[in-house]
C-alpha cells in the first residue's frame, strides 16, 4: 500500500480538503475546453480563475500598451454599478443617454467645432469603430456626390489614403467596405505623412485622407495644418470632382493635445477636417472598451447611416455599428470628465509626459540608442540601436533590442520590440508608452532597471534573438 495505517487520518484530511475545495472526485475534476456538468460554488469559480490568471504580467509595468490600467475607486465603483444597463437602449436608460450626449458636447467644445455648424457625433466600442463609422461617412458621401457628377461609381474601388503609419483598423475598414488603401510610405527620418507626396495618391475615386494625431508607432503628429492647406488648394483646381475633405485618427492624441498643446491646429480649426475619432480608453483615461467619433456637422455624416431611436418621449439619432453594449465605459468617462476638468486633465498629462521625457532622457544618456520621441508630444519614448553601439569602455554591442526586450521581462517590464512600417520596415524599434499611472518614482525604477538589464546583457554568454526580426510584444493596443 501506498500508505500506511498510521498515515489514514492524514490521508483522510488531505481528501476532506479536497473535498472541502469541492473535487470529490476524479471524474467531477474542471474540464478546459467543454461545459462542465456540475455547478460548481461560486468562490471555487473565482479562486480557480484567479490562480489560472497569475502567471500575467503586472499591468502597472505593461509599457506596451496604450490602455489605461488604473481610474479611481469612485470610478470603478459607479462603473460596476452601471455594468447592467445597455447603452444602446436609450429610452430605458434615458440619464445615461443623456450622459453620452454631454461626453460628445465636451468633445466637440475640445476640438474646437464651428459655433455656425450642427455637429454629430457617438460613443463607440473603442477608436476602432469610430474609425469604421468615419470610413463609412466618408465613402457614402463620396458616392453621393460622385452620382451627381455623372461619375461611374462601380468602374474602379473607391480609395483612402493614408501614411505606412496607420493603425491596423484602417485595413480592416478598406478590406469590410472594398476601398482600395493607398498607402504613403514614411522614412526612418519622418513617421509622419509625407506631405511632398500625399496628393499624389489622390484621384476623383479618393473618398478623403486620413490625419494621424499621435502614431502608435512614435507618437508623432501629422502635420494637419499643412494638409489642410494642400487639400484646400485641390478642392479650388478640381472643382468637377466629389470634395476631397480629411478624417483625424486621433486615437492617441484627441484627449492629449488640447490640454498638453491647446494652440495646435490640427482640430475643427481647420476647414477640411469632417470628423475626429478617438479612444477613452488611451489619453481619455477611461479602462478600456469605450471610443469616440464627432462630425463637424450633419452634412458629412449622410443620413442613411443615421437611425432614430425613442429617447424621453421623442427621438434620438444613433448611429453606432454595435448593440448591446455596456454603459458602464460611458459613466467612467463622464466621471473623468466631471471629476478632473480642463486644468485636471492637463496637469495628469503633462506630469505624465514628464515621466516619458525623464526615461527619453537616462534612455539617450547611454549613448547605445538612436531616439525618434522623448515625450515631446504625445507620452511616448521611441527608440531604436545605435548601427555601432558601443559601451563607455569601447566594448561593442552584440545583443539587438530583442534581446533587450527579453531582459526588461525579467524585471518585470513589458516593452515591446518592433519593425517600423512600410517605408522604414528595416529600422527595429522600442517604444514605451507612459500612462497616467506611471508616476516619477515609478519612471526611475524603470530607469534603473533598464541600466541593470544593459549591464546584464553585456555579461551575458548566451543571446537568443540573433536572427529574430518580426514583433516581441503587444504594440498597438
Amino acid at each position: 500500500m501506498l500508505y500506511g495505517e498510521k498515515n489514514k487520518d492524514a490521508l483522510e484530511k488531505a481528501r476532506s480538503i479536497v473535498i472541502g475545495y469541492g473535487i470529490k472526485k476524479r471524474e467531477a475534476m474542471i474540464p478546459k475546453y467543454k461545459l462542465r456538468k456540475l455547478s460548481m460554488d461560486a468562490d471555487l469559480a473565482k479562486a480557480l480563475i484567479e490562480d489560472q490568471l497569475l502567471d500575467e504580467g503586472n499591468a502597472r509595468q505593461n509599457l506596451a500598451t496604450f490602455c489605461q490600467t488604473k481610474m479611481e475607486k469612485q470610478a470603478v465603483d459607479l462603473m460596476a454599478e452601471t455594468l447592467d444597463k445597455n447603452a444602446i437602449d436609450k429610452s430605458e436608460y434615458p440619464q445615461t443617454a443623456e450622459l453620452e450626449n454631454r461626453c460628445v458636447n465636451i468633445l466637440a467644445d475640445l476640438w474646437n467645432v464651428p459655433k455656425k455648424c450642427e455637429y454629430l457625433g457617438t460613443s463607440t466600442v473603442g477608436s476602432s469603430e469610430a474609425c469604421m463609422l468615419a470610413g463609412m461617412a466618408m465613402k457614402f458621401r463620396w458616392r453621393n456626390q460622385a452620382k451627381e457628377l455623372g461619375m461611374d461609381v462601380r468602374s474602379k474601388d473607391a480609395n483612402l489614403v493614408i501614411s505606412s503609419a496607420y493603425q491596423v483598423c484602417w485595413e480592416k475598414f478598406c478590406t469590410y467596405w472594398d476601398v482600395e488603401m493607398r498607402i504613403v510610405p514614411v522614412n526612418a527620418e519622418q513617421l509622419t505623412l509625407d506631405l511632398d507626396h500625399v496628393m499624389d495618391y489622390v484621384d476623383e475615386y479618393t473618398i478623403g485622407i486620413v490625419g494621424i494625431q499621435g502614431s502608435t508607432y512614435s507618437g508623432e503628429y501629422d502635420d494637419i495644418k499643412s494638409l489642410n492647406a494642400l487639400v484646400t488648394e485641390y478642392n479650388k483646381q478640381h472643382k468637377n470632382c466629389p470634395e476631397l475633405v480629411i478624417h483625424i485618427d486621433a486615437a492617441c492624441g484627441g484627449m492629449f493635445t488640447p490640454f498638453a498643446e491647446p494652440e495646435m491646429e490640427w482640430d475643427f480649426r481647420l476647414s477640411n477636417v469632417v470628423s475626429i475619432s478617438t479612444s477613452g480608453h488611451k489619453y481619455g483615461l477611461t479602462y478600456p472598451g469605450v471610443g469616440w467619433i464627432v462630425w463637424r456637422d450633419r452634412k458629412y455624416l449622410p443620413e442613411k447611416l443615421v437611425f432614430e431611436v425613442s429617447y424621453l418621449g421623442g427621438e434620438m439619432p444613433t448611429m453606432a455599428i454595435n448593440f448591446s453594449r455596456s454603459a458602464s465605459q460611458i459613466v467612467g468617462q463622464y466621471y473623468n470628465f466631471l471629476r478632473l476638468g480642463w486644468e485636471g486633465y492637463k496637469l495628469v498629462h503633462l506630469r505624465t509626459q514628464e515621466s516619458a521625457y525623464h526615461i527619453g532622457e537616462k534612455i539617450e544618456e547611454t549613448g547605445l540608442f538612436d531616439i525618434y520621441n522623448k515625450g515631446n508630444r504625445t507620452p511616448i519614448v521611441c527608440y531604436r540601436l545605435k548601427e555601432d553601439a558601443k559601451y563607455e569602455d569601447g566594448t561593442p554591442v552584440v545583443w539587438n533590442m530583442y534581446d533587450l526586450s527579453d531582459r526588461l521581462r525579467m524585471y518585470g517590464w513589458q516593452v515591446p520590440t518592433y519593425p517600423l512600417p512600410k517605408g522604414a520596415e528595416d529600422v527595429i524599434i522600442q517604444r514605451i508608452v507612459c500612462r497616467a499611472d506611471l508616476t516619477f518614482n515609478l519612471a526611475e525604477s524603470f530607469v534603473r532597471d533598464f541600466r541593470e538589464a544593459i549591464a546584464d546583457l553585456k555579461e551575458a554568454h548566451v543571446l537568443c534573438n540573433e536572427k529574430k526580426s518580426g514583433t516581441y510584444g503587444f504594440t498597438f493596443g
